[in-house]
C-alpha cells in the first residue's frame, strides 16, 4: 500500500475487465455488413461522362482568373514550394496556378484529377504548363496517372481489328517484350524502340493472315511465313526478327505446337558503310557559341558517347576530370572537353543559379525539374546528329588500330558484331563493299 498526500493507491491490482459486447443477432449483423458494402460500392462508383464537350476557351480563361479558389489551400503551398525549390519564374508559377484553376472549373467537386484531363488543357490554353501542373498534383496526392505509353497506343493501332485469339497471342508477346518475363523461358525487357520496329515489320504480315481467314497464329506454317516476307532486304530483316521473337515466345508458353520460324535464315539488314564527317563541319560545332552544343559535341567527338549516355550524365559522375559511366567504365576526359566543360558549368550556374536538377545538361524546360533534357537537346539546334559524330570517332579508332575489333568493342561499349560493321571502311575501294552488299 502506497500513500501520497491525501490519496490512497493500491499497487499490483488486476486490470478491470472489459464489459462484454452485447450479442447481435445474425440477421442484424448481415444487414449491417450489407449496408457497409453498399456504402463502399457507392463511394467507389464514378459516374462516366456521356460525351465530352470542349468548353469555350475564352470563358474558361476568364473563370480561371475570377473564380475557383477552393483548391488553393491544397495546391498553392505546393506550387510556391516547387517554385522556390526549383527556381521557377513568376510566369511559370502563374501558368501552373491558372492550370489548376481551370481543372477545378472543368471538374467541379472532384477529389482527384486524372493525368489525361491535365493533358487536355492544351486544347483550351496553349500557354498551359502541363508537366509542372502534373508535378504539383502528384505532390498534393490527388493525381491519378492514367496516361497510356506511346508504344501501347502504337500496338493497339496496328492490331485493333484482329480476331480475338490472334490478338490475345500478340498481347502476350507484346507484354513479354516490354516488361520481360521471370518465368521460364525467361526474357529481358526490350527497348520500346526495338519493339516498335518489330511491330512495324510483322504488322502487315499478320494483318494479311487475318484477312485470309486465319484466327490463330497456331495455324501459321513455315511456307506461309516465307511467302509473306517482303522482298526488300531491310524490311525483310525486321519482319524475320519480329516473327522469330513472336513465335519463339508463343512456343515457350505452349500456345503453339512448333516454331515455324525455326530453320529460316536471318537476312542481313543491308546496313550502309559508315562514313566520316567533314572536318570543317566538326570544327564548326566544336566551337559553337552555345556552350551546351560545344560540350556535347566534344564529348562525342573525343570520347564516343551516345546521345542517351550524354543525357543521363549527372554532375556527380565527373570527378577530377574523369567521367564514370553506369556500365562501370571510367573515361579520362580530354583537355578540349575539360575546357568546354568549365565554360558550360559557368553558363549553367549563371543562367539557372537555383536549379536542383542533378544532370549535367539542363534546358529551359528541365531547369525547374529533376529530369534529363529531351532527346533532341542540343542536337536539333546543332544541326548534326550524335550518331554521325560517334561513327566518325569509331572510324578514326578503327583506322588507328588497324581493325582491332575487340579493342573497339571495349572502348565504345558495343558488341563485336556492331564493331565488325566498321571494318568495311578499311577497304580501299568502298565500291567493292557496296557491290558485295548488293
Amino acid at each position: 500500500m502506497l500513500t501520497a498526500g491525501q490519496q490512497l493507491f493500491f499497487a499490483n491490482l488486476p486490470a478491470p475487465r472489459k464489459p462484454k459486447q452485447p450479442k447481435q443477432l445474425l440477421r442484424a449483423s448481415r444487414i449491417i455488413l450489407d449496408a457497409e458494402a453498399a456504402a463502399a460500392a457507392a463511394a467507389a462508383y464514378e459516374q462516366p461522362a456521356l460525351f465530352d464537350v470542349d468548353p469555350d476557351p475564352e470563358v474558361l480563361r476568364r473563370l480561371a482568373t475570377e473564380q475557383a479558389r477552393d483548391w488553393t489551400y491544397r495546391t498553392d503551398t505546393i506550387v510556391f514550394e516547387h517554385a522556390e525549390r526549383f527556381g521557377w519564374s513568376k510566369r511559370q508559377t502563374n501558368q501552373v496556378r491558372r492550370s489548376l484553376k481551370m481543372l477545378q472549373i472543368l471538374n467541379p467537386g472532384a477529389n482527384t484529377i486524372r493525368a489525361s484531363e491535365v493533358l487536355r488543357l492544351r486544347r483550351h490554353d496553349a500557354d498551359a504548363n502541363v508537366v509542372s501542373t502534373l508535378d504539383v498534383l502528384d505532390a498534393a496526392g490527388i493525381l491519378i496517372d492514367d496516361r497510356v505509353p506511346t508504344i501501347d497506343r502504337y500496338f493497339d493501332g496496328k492490331f485493333e481489328s484482329l480476331p480475338p485469339t490472334m490478338r490475345t497471342q500478340l498481347e502476350l508477346w507484346f507484354d513479354i517484350m516490354i516488361h520481360g518475363s521471370r518465368t521460364p523461358p525467361r526474357r529481358k525487357p526490350r527497348d520500346p524502340a526495338t519493339v516498335k520496329i518489330q511491330i512495324l515489320g510483322i504488322a502487315p504480315i499478320i494483318t494479311d493472315w487475318a484477312a485470309a481467314g486465319h484466327h490463330s497464329l497456331a495455324e501459321i506454317t513455315t511456307d506461309m511465313i516465307l511467302d509473306a516476307l517482303p522482298a526488300e532486304r531491310g524490311k525483310r530483316h525486321w519482319a524475320e526478327r519480329g516473327c522469330r521473337t513472336l513465335f519463339s515466345i508463343l512456343k515457350g508458353r505452349k500456345l503453339i505446337f512448333a516454331d515455324p520460324t525455326r530453320g529460316i535464315p536471318l537476312t542481313d539488314s543491308g546496313e550502309s558503310i559508315p562514313l566520316p564527317i567533314d572536318t570543317d563541319t566538326i570544327l564548326a560545332v566544336l566551337n559553337h557559341e552555345d556552350p551546351a552544343i560545344a560540350l556535347a559535341t566534344s564529348i562525342v567527338t573525343f570520347d564516343g558517347l551516345t546521345s542517351g549516355q550524354i543525357r543521363e550524365i549527372q554532375l556527380t559522375d565527373i570527378i577530377d576530370g574523369r567521367l564514370s559511366l553506369p556500365d562501370g567504365r571510367v573515361i579520362p576526359l580530354a583537355e578540349p572537353v575539360r575546357v568546354r566543360l568549365a565554360v558550360w558549368l559557368d553558363h549553367r550556374a549563371t543562367t539557372w543559379p537555383r536549379t536542383l536538377n542533378p544532370h549535367l545538361f539542363v534546358s529551359l524546360l528541365t531547369a525547374g525539374r529533376l529530369s534529363p533534357p529531351g532527346h533532341q537537346f542540343p542536337w536539333q539546334k546543332a544541326g548534326i546528329s550524335a550518331q554521325a559524330l560517334r561513327n566518325d570517332r569509331i572510324i578514326q579508332e578503327i583506322q588507328a588500330t588497324g581493325g582491332d575489333v575487340r579493342r573497339i568493342a571495349d572502348l565504345f561499349g558495343i558488341g563485336v558484331d556492331a564493331a565488325t560493321r566498321y571494318l568495311r571502311v578499311l577497304d580501299p575501294d568502298l565500291s567493292k563493299g557496296l557491290d558485295r552488299e548488293g
